[in-house]
Protein backbone atom coordinates (compact mmCIF):
# COMPACT_ATOMS: atom_id res chain seq x y z
CA UNK A 1 0.00 0.00 0.00
CA UNK A 2 2.95 2.06 0.48
CA UNK A 3 3.92 2.00 -2.45
CA UNK A 4 0.51 2.95 -4.57
CA UNK A 5 0.20 5.68 -2.11
CA UNK A 6 4.09 6.66 -3.14
CA UNK A 7 3.18 5.72 -7.01
CA UNK A 8 -0.05 7.81 -6.86
CA UNK A 9 1.74 11.58 -5.82
CA UNK A 10 3.46 10.84 -9.34
CA UNK A 11 1.84 11.93 -13.06
CA UNK A 12 3.05 10.39 -16.05
CA UNK A 13 2.05 12.07 -19.34
CA UNK A 14 1.67 9.12 -22.16
CA UNK A 15 1.36 11.16 -25.32
CA UNK A 16 0.65 9.08 -28.09
CA UNK A 17 -1.90 5.95 -27.50
CA UNK A 18 -0.51 3.23 -30.01
CA UNK A 19 -0.04 -0.03 -28.93
CA UNK A 20 3.62 0.89 -26.76
CA UNK A 21 2.16 3.90 -24.86
CA UNK A 22 -1.61 2.29 -24.66
CA UNK A 23 0.72 -0.87 -22.47
CA UNK A 24 3.05 1.23 -20.95
CA UNK A 25 -0.28 3.03 -19.57
CA UNK A 26 -2.69 0.11 -18.60
CA UNK A 27 0.82 -1.25 -16.42
CA UNK A 28 2.21 2.03 -14.92
CA UNK A 29 -2.04 2.68 -13.93
CA UNK A 30 -1.82 -0.94 -12.29
CA UNK A 31 1.22 -0.16 -10.18
CA UNK A 32 -1.29 3.06 -8.89
CA UNK A 33 0.28 5.89 -10.66
CA UNK A 34 -1.44 8.93 -11.56
CA UNK A 35 -1.94 8.51 -15.32
CA UNK A 36 -3.05 10.53 -18.38
CA UNK A 37 -2.45 9.46 -22.12
CA UNK A 38 -2.96 11.96 -24.61
CA UNK A 39 -3.64 11.08 -28.09
CA UNK A 40 -4.75 13.25 -31.45
CA UNK A 41 -6.84 10.71 -32.95
CA UNK A 42 -10.64 9.94 -32.07
CA UNK A 43 -9.92 6.80 -30.67
CA UNK A 44 -6.82 4.90 -29.63
CA UNK A 45 -4.79 2.13 -31.50
CA UNK A 46 -2.67 4.49 -33.49
CA UNK A 47 -0.95 2.01 -36.38
CA UNK A 48 -3.29 -0.66 -35.20
CA UNK A 49 -6.73 1.43 -34.59
CA UNK A 50 -9.33 -0.07 -36.17
CA UNK A 51 -10.86 1.82 -39.61
CA UNK A 52 -14.30 2.21 -40.54
CA UNK A 53 -15.95 1.64 -43.93
CA UNK A 54 -19.53 1.66 -43.54
CA UNK A 55 -20.56 -1.29 -41.92
CA UNK A 56 -17.10 -2.70 -42.40
CA UNK A 57 -14.21 -2.66 -39.48
CA UNK A 58 -10.77 -3.07 -40.68
CA UNK A 59 -7.13 -3.21 -38.76
CA UNK A 60 -5.52 -0.63 -40.20
CA UNK A 61 -2.38 -2.12 -39.69
CA UNK A 62 -0.74 -5.16 -37.83
CA UNK A 63 -3.62 -8.21 -39.02
CA UNK A 64 -2.62 -10.89 -36.43
CA UNK A 65 -0.76 -11.76 -33.27
CA UNK A 66 1.92 -14.02 -33.22
CA UNK A 67 4.21 -14.71 -29.42
CA UNK A 68 1.14 -14.88 -27.84
CA UNK A 69 2.43 -15.63 -24.41
CA UNK A 70 4.06 -12.06 -24.45
CA UNK A 71 0.59 -9.88 -24.61
CA UNK A 72 -0.37 -12.54 -21.98
CA UNK A 73 2.47 -11.45 -20.37
CA UNK A 74 1.18 -7.82 -20.66
CA UNK A 75 -2.24 -8.40 -18.91
CA UNK A 76 -0.75 -10.03 -16.42
CA UNK A 77 1.41 -7.04 -15.61
CA UNK A 78 -2.07 -5.21 -14.95
CA UNK A 79 -3.59 -8.49 -13.05
CA UNK A 80 -5.46 -9.45 -15.73
CA UNK A 81 -6.04 -12.54 -17.98
CA UNK A 82 -6.02 -12.06 -21.62
CA UNK A 83 -8.47 -15.18 -22.37
CA UNK A 84 -10.78 -13.61 -19.99
CA UNK A 85 -10.58 -9.97 -21.53
CA UNK A 86 -10.69 -11.15 -25.35
CA UNK A 87 -11.19 -14.01 -27.92
CA UNK A 88 -8.17 -15.18 -29.48
CA UNK A 89 -8.48 -18.07 -32.58
CA UNK A 90 -5.31 -20.06 -33.65
CA UNK A 91 -5.02 -20.02 -36.95
CA UNK A 92 -4.45 -23.44 -38.70
CA UNK A 93 -3.86 -23.34 -41.65
CA UNK A 94 -1.78 -19.95 -40.64
CA UNK A 95 -1.31 -18.63 -44.20
CA UNK A 96 -1.43 -19.68 -48.24
CA UNK A 97 2.15 -18.89 -49.69
CA UNK A 98 1.65 -18.66 -53.48
CA UNK A 99 4.29 -18.25 -56.30
CA UNK A 100 2.16 -18.30 -59.83
CA UNK A 101 0.38 -21.91 -59.78
CA UNK A 102 2.40 -23.05 -56.85
CA UNK A 103 1.13 -22.79 -53.31
CA UNK A 104 1.93 -23.88 -49.75
CA UNK A 105 -0.34 -24.12 -46.68
CA UNK A 106 1.65 -23.34 -43.62
CA UNK A 107 1.08 -24.66 -40.34
CA UNK A 108 2.05 -24.74 -37.04
CA UNK A 109 1.69 -28.56 -36.37
CA UNK A 110 5.05 -29.71 -36.61
CA UNK A 111 4.37 -33.05 -38.42
CA UNK A 112 1.20 -31.40 -40.96
CA UNK A 113 4.14 -28.76 -41.69
CA UNK A 114 6.68 -31.65 -43.04
CA UNK A 115 4.25 -33.20 -44.49
CA UNK A 116 3.10 -30.31 -46.81
CA UNK A 117 6.68 -29.08 -47.62
CA UNK A 118 7.61 -32.85 -48.91
CA UNK A 119 4.57 -32.38 -50.84
CA UNK A 120 5.06 -29.18 -52.16
CA UNK A 121 8.58 -29.43 -51.95
CA UNK A 122 10.16 -33.14 -52.13
CA UNK A 123 13.49 -34.40 -50.17
CA UNK A 124 13.48 -31.04 -48.23
CA UNK A 125 11.24 -31.71 -45.03
CA UNK A 126 15.15 -32.63 -43.41
CA UNK A 127 15.99 -29.11 -42.99
CA UNK A 128 12.64 -27.86 -41.70
CA UNK A 129 13.36 -29.99 -38.66
CA UNK A 130 17.05 -29.14 -37.96
CA UNK A 131 16.05 -25.35 -39.13
CA UNK A 132 13.24 -25.69 -35.95
CA UNK A 133 15.82 -27.29 -33.71
CA UNK A 134 18.58 -24.29 -34.19
CA UNK A 135 15.80 -21.45 -33.43
CA UNK A 136 14.60 -22.70 -30.91
CA UNK A 137 18.44 -22.78 -28.86
CA UNK A 138 18.99 -19.32 -30.37
CA UNK A 139 15.61 -17.77 -29.44
CA UNK A 140 16.10 -19.36 -25.64
CA UNK A 141 19.53 -17.45 -25.95
CA UNK A 142 18.15 -14.00 -27.24
CA UNK A 143 14.74 -13.82 -25.18
CA UNK A 144 16.80 -12.07 -22.36
CA UNK A 145 18.64 -9.70 -24.73
CA UNK A 146 15.72 -8.57 -26.29
CA UNK A 147 13.67 -7.89 -22.87
CA UNK A 148 16.53 -6.19 -21.43
CA UNK A 149 17.37 -2.08 -21.33
CA UNK A 150 20.41 -0.44 -23.07
CA UNK A 151 20.69 3.20 -21.57
CA UNK A 152 24.16 2.90 -20.14
CA UNK A 153 27.27 1.55 -22.54
CA UNK A 154 28.00 -1.11 -19.82
CA UNK A 155 24.86 -2.68 -20.77
CA UNK A 156 26.58 -4.33 -24.02
CA UNK A 157 28.54 -6.66 -21.74
CA UNK A 158 25.65 -8.41 -20.14
CA UNK A 159 26.36 -12.17 -20.05
CA UNK A 160 23.04 -13.08 -21.83
CA UNK A 161 24.26 -10.95 -24.94
CA UNK A 162 27.76 -12.29 -24.50
CA UNK A 163 25.86 -15.65 -25.04
CA UNK A 164 23.94 -14.79 -27.94
CA UNK A 165 26.90 -12.86 -29.69
CA UNK A 166 27.54 -15.26 -32.12
CA UNK A 167 23.56 -15.42 -33.38
CA UNK A 168 24.15 -11.40 -33.53
CA UNK A 169 27.64 -10.64 -34.92
CA UNK A 170 27.27 -12.75 -38.02
CA UNK A 171 27.46 -11.57 -41.45
CA UNK A 172 24.42 -14.20 -42.47
CA UNK A 173 21.11 -12.35 -43.56
CA UNK A 174 18.08 -14.12 -42.91
CA UNK A 175 17.82 -15.12 -46.47
CA UNK A 176 21.69 -16.71 -46.70
CA UNK A 177 21.55 -18.64 -43.56
CA UNK A 178 18.13 -20.34 -45.08
CA UNK A 179 20.71 -21.69 -47.39
CA UNK A 180 22.01 -24.13 -44.80
CA UNK A 181 18.39 -25.59 -44.60
CA UNK A 182 16.71 -25.95 -48.05
CA UNK A 183 17.76 -25.77 -51.24
CA UNK A 184 14.80 -24.27 -53.28
CA UNK A 185 14.82 -20.44 -53.27
CA UNK A 186 10.53 -20.38 -53.13
CA UNK A 187 10.92 -22.91 -49.63
CA UNK A 188 13.65 -20.33 -48.03
CA UNK A 189 10.98 -17.50 -49.01
CA UNK A 190 8.58 -19.25 -46.51
CA UNK A 191 10.75 -19.07 -43.51
CA UNK A 192 12.28 -15.48 -44.83
CA UNK A 193 9.37 -13.20 -46.05
CA UNK A 194 8.62 -12.57 -42.12
CA UNK A 195 11.16 -10.00 -42.61
CA UNK A 196 8.75 -8.16 -44.21
CA UNK A 197 7.30 -7.28 -40.79
CA UNK A 198 9.95 -5.48 -39.69
CA UNK A 199 10.05 -3.49 -43.51
CA UNK A 200 12.85 -5.34 -44.49
CA UNK A 201 14.67 -7.21 -47.50
CA UNK A 202 15.07 -10.99 -46.66
CA UNK A 203 18.77 -10.53 -48.06
CA UNK A 204 19.65 -7.41 -46.11
CA UNK A 205 17.98 -8.30 -42.60
CA UNK A 206 20.11 -10.17 -40.17
CA UNK A 207 20.19 -13.91 -39.56
CA UNK A 208 19.14 -13.24 -36.15
CA UNK A 209 15.89 -12.24 -37.17
CA UNK A 210 15.17 -15.95 -38.75
CA UNK A 211 13.48 -16.21 -34.79
CA UNK A 212 10.52 -14.53 -36.61
CA UNK A 213 9.86 -17.63 -39.17
CA UNK A 214 10.53 -20.06 -36.09
CA UNK A 215 7.93 -17.93 -33.58
CA UNK A 216 5.18 -18.67 -36.35
CA UNK A 217 5.94 -22.45 -37.10
CA UNK A 218 6.00 -23.02 -33.62
CA UNK A 219 3.96 -21.05 -31.13
CA UNK A 220 1.45 -20.16 -34.14
CA UNK A 221 -0.36 -16.98 -34.93
CA UNK A 222 -3.61 -15.71 -33.81
CA UNK A 223 -6.98 -13.64 -34.73
CA UNK A 224 -8.55 -11.44 -32.30
CA UNK A 225 -11.91 -12.09 -32.73
CA UNK A 226 -13.55 -8.03 -34.02
CA UNK A 227 -9.64 -7.63 -35.37
CA UNK A 228 -6.77 -6.61 -33.69
CA UNK A 229 -7.59 -3.58 -32.69
CA UNK A 230 -9.21 -4.74 -29.61
CA UNK A 231 -6.41 -5.03 -28.51
CA UNK A 232 -5.55 -1.80 -27.61
CA UNK A 233 -9.51 -0.92 -27.02
CA UNK A 234 -9.23 -3.34 -24.52
CA UNK A 235 -6.32 -2.34 -22.78
CA UNK A 236 -7.71 0.89 -22.46
CA UNK A 237 -10.49 0.06 -20.93
CA UNK A 238 -8.28 -1.43 -18.42
CA UNK A 239 -6.74 1.22 -17.72
CA UNK A 240 -9.27 3.55 -17.36
CA UNK A 241 -10.63 1.30 -14.64
CA UNK A 242 -6.80 1.45 -12.83
CA UNK A 243 -7.61 4.94 -12.92
CA UNK A 244 -5.66 6.30 -15.98
CA UNK A 245 -7.28 9.40 -18.14
CA UNK A 246 -7.06 8.80 -21.82
CA UNK A 247 -7.96 11.68 -23.90
CA UNK A 248 -8.28 11.88 -27.43
CA UNK A 249 -8.20 14.59 -29.82
CA UNK A 250 -6.00 15.96 -27.68
CA UNK A 251 -2.55 17.06 -29.80
CA UNK A 252 0.53 17.38 -28.29
CA UNK A 253 2.74 20.58 -29.83
CA UNK A 254 6.06 20.24 -27.68
CA UNK A 255 7.13 18.12 -24.55
CA UNK A 256 8.66 21.03 -22.43
CA UNK A 257 11.73 20.34 -20.49
CA UNK A 258 13.86 22.69 -18.19
CA UNK A 259 17.09 21.70 -18.52
CA UNK A 260 18.15 17.67 -18.25
CA UNK A 261 14.56 17.13 -17.26
CA UNK A 262 11.11 17.26 -18.99
CA UNK A 263 8.42 18.99 -17.26
CA UNK A 264 5.40 17.85 -19.22
CA UNK A 265 3.71 18.27 -22.46
CA UNK A 266 2.02 21.32 -24.23
CA UNK A 267 -0.81 21.04 -26.52
CA UNK A 268 -2.32 22.56 -29.21
CA UNK A 269 -5.23 23.85 -27.38
CA UNK A 270 -2.59 25.86 -25.68
CA UNK A 271 -3.03 23.83 -22.35
CA UNK A 272 -0.07 22.28 -20.01
CA UNK A 273 0.01 19.47 -18.65
CA UNK A 274 2.84 19.01 -16.31
CA UNK A 275 4.19 15.71 -15.52
CA UNK A 276 6.96 13.91 -13.32
CA UNK A 277 7.94 11.92 -16.33
CA UNK A 278 6.76 11.18 -20.37
CA UNK A 279 6.30 8.31 -22.15
CA UNK A 280 7.11 9.46 -26.04
CA UNK A 281 4.89 6.71 -28.07
CA UNK A 282 4.61 9.43 -31.79
CA UNK A 283 6.37 7.79 -34.07
CA UNK A 284 10.37 8.08 -33.94
CA UNK A 285 11.59 10.05 -36.59
CA UNK A 286 8.40 12.89 -36.18
CA UNK A 287 8.42 12.80 -32.34
CA UNK A 288 12.25 13.90 -32.50
CA UNK A 289 12.24 16.02 -35.31
CA UNK A 290 9.12 17.68 -34.00
CA UNK A 291 8.13 17.39 -30.48
CA UNK A 292 11.25 18.14 -28.47
CA UNK A 293 11.19 21.96 -28.14
CA UNK A 294 14.89 23.21 -28.39
CA UNK A 295 16.41 19.67 -28.50
CA UNK A 296 14.49 18.77 -31.66
CA UNK A 297 17.13 16.55 -33.78
CA UNK A 298 17.31 18.42 -37.66
CA UNK A 299 15.54 16.23 -40.38
CA UNK A 300 18.66 15.89 -42.30
CA UNK A 301 20.67 14.16 -39.58
CA UNK A 302 17.68 11.83 -38.73
CA UNK A 303 17.26 11.04 -42.83
CA UNK A 304 20.97 9.81 -42.07
CA UNK A 305 19.47 6.70 -40.47
CA UNK A 306 18.14 3.35 -42.24
CA UNK A 307 14.42 3.61 -42.24
CA UNK A 308 12.43 0.99 -43.53
CA UNK A 309 9.88 0.50 -46.31
CA UNK A 310 6.33 1.72 -46.51
CA UNK A 311 2.76 0.27 -47.95
CA UNK A 312 0.27 0.71 -50.35
CA UNK A 313 -2.65 0.02 -48.60
CA UNK A 314 -6.69 -0.92 -49.94
CA UNK A 315 -9.63 -1.99 -47.34
CA UNK A 316 -12.42 -3.47 -49.37
CA UNK A 317 -16.39 -3.52 -47.93
CA UNK A 318 -17.57 -7.00 -50.32
CA UNK A 319 -21.08 -7.18 -50.87
CA UNK A 320 -19.82 -11.41 -50.67
CA UNK A 321 -17.75 -13.79 -48.68
CA UNK A 322 -14.95 -15.84 -50.63
CA UNK A 323 -15.59 -18.71 -48.56
CA UNK A 324 -12.88 -20.77 -50.16
CA UNK A 325 -9.96 -18.27 -49.88
CA UNK A 326 -8.19 -18.64 -46.80
CA UNK A 327 -7.63 -16.52 -43.90
CA UNK A 328 -4.42 -15.13 -44.96
CA UNK A 329 -2.37 -15.34 -48.05
CA UNK A 330 0.70 -14.18 -49.69
CA UNK A 331 1.17 -13.39 -53.46
CA UNK A 332 4.88 -13.30 -54.00
CA UNK A 333 5.78 -11.55 -56.99
CA UNK A 334 7.03 -12.96 -60.12
CA UNK A 335 10.53 -11.13 -59.40
CA UNK A 336 10.64 -11.66 -56.02
CA UNK A 337 14.12 -10.45 -55.49
CA UNK A 338 13.68 -7.76 -58.09
CA UNK A 339 10.76 -6.22 -55.86
CA UNK A 340 12.28 -6.27 -52.72
CA UNK A 341 15.51 -4.74 -54.34
CA UNK A 342 13.43 -2.24 -55.70
CA UNK A 343 12.03 -1.61 -52.41
CA UNK A 344 15.31 -1.56 -50.79
CA UNK A 345 16.67 0.89 -52.83
CA UNK A 346 13.54 3.49 -52.23
CA UNK A 347 13.28 5.01 -55.48
CA UNK A 348 10.77 2.73 -57.42
CA UNK A 349 7.50 1.64 -57.05
CA UNK A 350 7.45 -1.82 -58.30
CA UNK A 351 5.13 -2.72 -61.34
CA UNK A 352 6.04 -6.61 -60.45
CA UNK A 353 4.23 -6.54 -56.80
CA UNK A 354 4.25 -8.74 -53.46
CA UNK A 355 1.34 -8.67 -51.95
CA UNK A 356 -0.68 -9.70 -48.81
CA UNK A 357 -4.68 -10.54 -48.53
CA UNK A 358 -6.35 -10.78 -45.56
CA UNK A 359 -9.90 -12.77 -45.48
CA UNK A 360 -10.99 -12.48 -41.83
CA UNK A 361 -14.30 -12.98 -42.64
CA UNK A 362 -14.18 -16.36 -43.11
CA UNK A 363 -12.87 -16.91 -39.45
CA UNK A 364 -14.57 -13.52 -37.90
CA UNK A 365 -18.31 -12.76 -37.87
CA UNK A 366 -17.90 -9.25 -36.42
CA UNK A 367 -16.17 -7.65 -38.71
CA UNK A 368 -18.72 -7.26 -41.76
CA UNK A 369 -22.52 -7.77 -42.11
CA UNK A 370 -23.53 -11.41 -42.58
CA UNK A 371 -22.55 -12.61 -46.07
CA UNK A 372 -20.57 -9.75 -46.72
CA UNK A 373 -16.76 -9.38 -45.51
CA UNK A 374 -13.59 -7.21 -45.39
CA UNK A 375 -11.11 -7.37 -47.67
CA UNK A 376 -7.79 -6.45 -46.39
CA UNK A 377 -4.83 -5.71 -48.97
CA UNK A 378 -1.30 -4.78 -48.34
CA UNK A 379 1.65 -3.93 -50.81
CA UNK A 380 4.87 -3.23 -49.52
CA UNK A 381 6.18 -0.48 -51.20
CA UNK A 382 9.16 2.48 -50.85
CA UNK A 383 9.16 4.84 -48.52
CA UNK A 384 9.26 9.09 -49.09
CA UNK A 385 12.23 9.83 -48.64
CA UNK A 386 13.04 10.14 -53.02
CA UNK A 387 9.35 11.94 -53.69
CA UNK A 388 6.70 9.88 -55.69
CA UNK A 389 3.39 11.35 -57.02
CA UNK A 390 1.15 9.14 -55.51
CA UNK A 391 -2.30 11.11 -56.10
CA UNK A 392 -1.48 11.24 -59.49
CA UNK A 393 -0.66 7.52 -59.74
CA UNK A 394 -2.63 5.50 -56.96
CA UNK A 395 -5.39 4.60 -58.87
CA UNK A 396 -3.94 3.18 -61.89
CA UNK A 397 -1.58 1.14 -58.78
CA UNK A 398 -4.84 0.04 -56.99
CA UNK A 399 -5.95 -1.60 -60.55
CA UNK A 400 -2.74 -3.36 -61.03
CA UNK A 401 -3.31 -4.56 -57.27
CA UNK A 402 -6.58 -5.52 -58.35
CA UNK A 403 -5.45 -7.44 -61.36
CA UNK A 404 -2.98 -9.63 -59.34
CA UNK A 405 -5.06 -10.82 -57.20
CA UNK A 406 -8.21 -11.74 -59.67
CA UNK A 407 -5.45 -13.41 -61.81
CA UNK A 408 -3.84 -15.36 -58.49
CA UNK A 409 -7.05 -16.10 -56.60
CA UNK A 410 -10.62 -17.74 -56.77
CA UNK A 411 -11.46 -13.90 -56.74
CA UNK A 412 -12.32 -13.32 -59.98
CA UNK A 413 -15.46 -11.08 -59.66
CA UNK A 414 -13.35 -8.89 -56.98
CA UNK A 415 -13.98 -5.01 -58.66
CA UNK A 416 -17.68 -6.12 -58.97
CA UNK A 417 -18.07 -7.01 -55.40
CA UNK A 418 -16.37 -3.57 -54.00
CA UNK A 419 -19.40 -1.47 -51.60
CA UNK A 420 -17.01 0.66 -49.70
CA UNK A 421 -13.12 1.05 -50.34
CA UNK A 422 -10.66 3.27 -48.14
CA UNK A 423 -6.82 3.52 -49.89
CA UNK A 424 -3.88 4.93 -48.01
CA UNK A 425 -0.67 5.62 -49.63
CA UNK A 426 2.56 6.13 -48.16
CA UNK A 427 2.25 10.04 -48.58
CA UNK A 428 -0.85 9.33 -46.50
CA UNK A 429 1.45 7.49 -43.61
CA UNK A 430 3.34 10.47 -43.53
CA UNK A 431 0.95 13.17 -43.89
CA UNK A 432 -2.07 12.14 -42.00
CA UNK A 433 -0.20 9.42 -39.41
CA UNK A 434 2.71 11.95 -38.54
CA UNK A 435 5.00 8.91 -39.79
CA UNK A 436 8.33 9.75 -40.88
CA UNK A 437 9.23 9.18 -44.65
CA UNK A 438 6.21 6.91 -44.43
CA UNK A 439 8.13 4.13 -43.23
CA UNK A 440 5.62 2.19 -41.37
CA UNK A 441 7.65 -0.50 -40.00
CA UNK A 442 10.02 2.86 -37.85
CA UNK A 443 13.99 2.16 -38.06
CA UNK A 444 15.45 -0.77 -40.17
CA UNK A 445 16.75 -3.65 -38.30
CA UNK A 446 20.09 -3.25 -39.59
CA UNK A 447 23.41 -4.41 -36.68
CA UNK A 448 24.00 -0.50 -36.36
CA UNK A 449 20.32 0.30 -35.16
CA UNK A 450 19.77 -2.81 -32.64
CA UNK A 451 20.34 -3.02 -29.16
CA UNK A 452 22.00 -0.55 -27.83
CA UNK A 453 22.98 1.21 -30.75
CA UNK A 454 18.98 1.61 -31.30
CA UNK A 455 17.35 4.41 -29.66
CA UNK A 456 17.29 4.46 -25.80
CA UNK A 457 13.93 3.90 -24.00
CA UNK A 458 14.98 6.32 -22.16
CA UNK A 459 15.69 9.23 -24.33
CA UNK A 460 19.36 10.20 -23.84
CA UNK A 461 18.89 14.27 -23.73
CA UNK A 462 16.40 14.00 -20.57
CA UNK A 463 16.53 11.84 -17.47
CA UNK A 464 12.41 11.27 -17.16
CA UNK A 465 11.83 10.81 -20.97
CA UNK A 466 11.06 7.39 -22.23
CA UNK A 467 10.20 6.25 -25.71
CA UNK A 468 7.80 3.19 -26.47
CA UNK A 469 7.07 2.14 -29.62
CA UNK A 470 8.56 0.48 -32.94
CA UNK A 471 11.39 3.12 -32.76
CA UNK A 472 13.06 2.08 -29.73
CA UNK A 473 14.71 -1.19 -28.33
CA UNK A 474 13.64 -3.88 -29.11
CA UNK A 475 12.47 -2.84 -31.78
CA UNK A 476 8.74 -2.93 -34.48
CA UNK A 477 6.21 -5.65 -34.22
CA UNK A 478 3.31 -6.11 -32.17
CA UNK A 479 5.14 -7.77 -29.13
CA UNK A 480 8.29 -6.06 -29.57
CA UNK A 481 6.94 -3.25 -29.16
CA UNK A 482 4.71 -4.44 -26.12
CA UNK A 483 7.84 -5.41 -24.65
CA UNK A 484 9.40 -1.85 -25.39
CA UNK A 485 6.30 -0.30 -23.23
CA UNK A 486 6.59 -2.74 -20.30
CA UNK A 487 10.54 -1.32 -20.19
CA UNK A 488 9.95 2.06 -20.17
CA UNK A 489 7.53 1.32 -17.64
CA UNK A 490 9.63 -0.64 -15.74
CA UNK A 491 12.31 2.24 -15.86
CA UNK A 492 9.66 4.58 -14.68
CA UNK A 493 9.46 2.93 -11.96
CA UNK A 494 13.14 2.53 -11.04
CA UNK A 495 13.41 6.07 -11.45
CA UNK A 496 10.81 7.09 -8.49
CA UNK A 497 12.12 4.00 -6.32
CA UNK A 498 8.88 1.79 -6.54
CA UNK A 499 9.02 -2.22 -7.03
CA UNK A 500 6.99 -4.28 -9.41
CA UNK A 501 7.25 -8.33 -10.01
CA UNK A 502 8.80 -9.05 -13.32
CA UNK A 503 6.43 -11.58 -15.12
CA UNK A 504 7.42 -14.22 -17.21
CA UNK A 505 5.91 -17.12 -19.33
CA UNK A 506 8.30 -16.71 -21.80
CA UNK A 507 11.18 -19.49 -20.08
CA UNK A 508 8.96 -21.00 -18.74
CA UNK A 509 6.80 -21.98 -21.74
CA UNK A 510 10.64 -23.01 -23.55
CA UNK A 511 11.75 -25.00 -20.67
CA UNK A 512 8.80 -27.18 -20.83
CA UNK A 513 9.20 -28.34 -24.31
CA UNK A 514 5.87 -26.48 -25.14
Amino acid sequence: MADSLKNGDRHVVVVGAGPGGITAAMILAHRGYRVTVVEKAGQVGGRSACLHAGPYAFDTGPTFLHQKFTLEEMFREAGRNLDDELELIQLDPMTRLKWGQTSMETTSDPVKMAAEIERVFPGESEGFHRFMADQEEKFRLLVPCLTASYSKFRDLFRKCLLDALPYVATKHSVFSLLGEYFSDERLRLAFTFQSKYLGMSPWKCPALFSILAFLEYRFGIYHVQGGISRISEKMAEIAERDGAEIRLEASVREVLSEGWETSGVLLESGEVIKADAVILNADYGYAVTQLLSGHNVPEHKVRRKGFSCSTFMLYLGLDTLYKAEPHHQILFADDYRKNVTEIQEERTVSEDMSVYVRNSSVTDPLVAPEGHSNLYVLVPTINTRHEVDWPGMQLAYRDKVLDRIEAQTGMKDLRERIVEERMITPQNWREDGSIFMGATFNLKHTLNQLLYLRPHNRYSKFRNLYLAGGGTHPGSGLPTIYESARISANMVSEQFGSKYDRIDLTMPLLRSGF
